[in-house]
C-alpha cells in the first residue's frame, strides 16, 4: 500500500511539471506574437533590367545616377530581382521585411502601398501632381502601321478606351476623346513588351475584339525593351513601354501615350511604416540604408 501511495505521487508531480513546462513553452500570444522587429535587414526586391518600371523608378529614385557622362544604376547588390510585376508582390507579401515598387493600377489587398513623402499613391494625387513617383505607359510603332493597327490605336484613345484605362486606376492621356465605331476589321496584331502595361492591353483588347469579333492578338509581356526592340525590328505592331523613349529610340518610332501610372512603393502589410521619404527608399536602394530602424 505504501509503495502504491509513493507511485501516485510520484506520477502526479510528473504530470504537475509537465503541465508547467509545457505552459512555458507557449507561443507568445497577441502583440507579443506579432513584433515587428524593426533591427531586422531589409529585403530590397526590385524589377529586373529590361522593366521600364525600374528603369522609370530608379531614374526618378534617383537610383541611377551618372559616372563620366555614364548611366550607372545603383541597386544594392543582393537584391532580388523578378521579370514580373506579380513576382514582386509574391515576394514582398512573403517576406515581413521587404519593399518592392509596382504599377499603382497593380495594387491589392496582397501588399501595402506606402505614403512618399507625406502623399498617398492615388489616382487624384497622380493627376494633381502632388505624387511625383509616375511615369507614361507608351504603345509604340514603327510608323508604317496598317489601318488595323490604326483602327485599335484608335479605340484606346476613344471614349471607350479611356474608360477602361481609368477603371483600372490609370490615368487617361486623352482630354477629350471620340466615340469609337466598329470598323468590321479582320487579322492579327501583334503585341509585345512590358508587363505593367499587359494587364491595361489585355482589357482594350477583349473590349476591341466585342466588337470586331474577326480580329485576334498574339501578345507577349517580357518587359518595356522587348516591346521597344519587337517594334522597332518589325517583329511585332505594337511595343508596350512603361518608361519613356532614350533618345535613340524616339528616332526610330511612333509615341502613342496610353496612360499615365502612378509607381507605388510596397511593403508586407505586417510593416508598420505607412510613409517614407524618397531620400530613404533611395537610400535603401542603394544600400545605404539597411535596416528598418534607420529609416524615418
Amino acid at each position: 500500500m505504501k509503495n502504491s501511495k509513493i507511485l501516485s505521487i510520484i506520477a502526479l508531480v510528473l504530470m504537475l511539471t509537465m503541465v508547467f513546462v509545457g505552459c512555458s513553452k507557449e507561443t507568445p500570444s497577441g502583440d507579443e506574437a506579432a513584433e515587428f522587429d524593426l533591427n531586422k535587414d531589409i529585403t530590397v526586391v526590385a524589377r529586373d533590367a529590361a522593366s521600364g518600371t525600374r528603369g522609370a523608378f530608379h531614374e526618378i529614385m534617383k537610383i541611377i545616377v551618372k559616372e563620366n557622362d555614364t548611366e550607372v544604376d545603383k541597386l544594392v547588390v543582393g537584391a532580388l530581382e523578378f521579370d514580373g510585376t506579380d513576382k514582386v508582390i509574391t515576394a514582398v507579401e512573403g517576406d515581413e521585411y521587404g519593399i518592392g515598387y509596382i504599377s499603382l493600377g497593380s495594387v491589392s489587398d496582397r501588399i501595402k502601398a506606402v505614403s512618399v513623402n507625406g502623399v498617398e499613391p492615388t489616382v487624384e494625387n497622380v493627376k494633381s501632381g502632388n505624387y511625383t513617383v509616375s511615369r507614361p505607359f507608351l504603345l509604340v510603332t514603327k510608323g508604317n502601321e496598317s489601318d488595323l493597327v490604326k483602327d485599335f490605336l484608335k479605340f484606346t484613345e476613344s471614349t471607350e478606351g479611356q474608360k477602361i484605362t481609368n477603371e483600372m486606376n490609370f490615368i487617361g492621356y486623352v482630354d477629350s476623346p471620340a466615340d469609337y465605331t466598329a470598323s468590321g476589321m479582320s487579322g492579327t496584331i501583334k503585341v509585345a513588351g512590358s508587363t505593367s502595361v499587359a494587364p491595361l492591353m489585355e482589357k482594350l483588347q477583349e473590349a476591341y475584339q466585342e466588337l470586331n469579333p474577326d480580329v485576334t492578338f498574339e501578345t507577349q509581356a517580357q518587359g518595356s525593351s522587348q516591346g521597344i526592340k519587337a517594334a522597332i525590328d518589325g517583329s511585332y505592331d505594337v511595343g508596350m513601354s512603361s518608361r519613356e523613349l532614350k533618345e535613340e529610340e524616339a528616332k526610330e518610332l511612333n509615341r502613342h501615350v496610353l496612360a499615365i501610372d502612378g509607381i507605388a512603393v510596397i511593403v508586407n502589410k505586417e510593416n508598420p511604416k505607412s510613409d517614407l521619404a524618397s531620400e530613404d527608399i533611395t537610400k535603401v536602394y542603394k544600400g545605404e540604408i539597411t535596416k528598418w530602424s534607420e529609416v524615418k
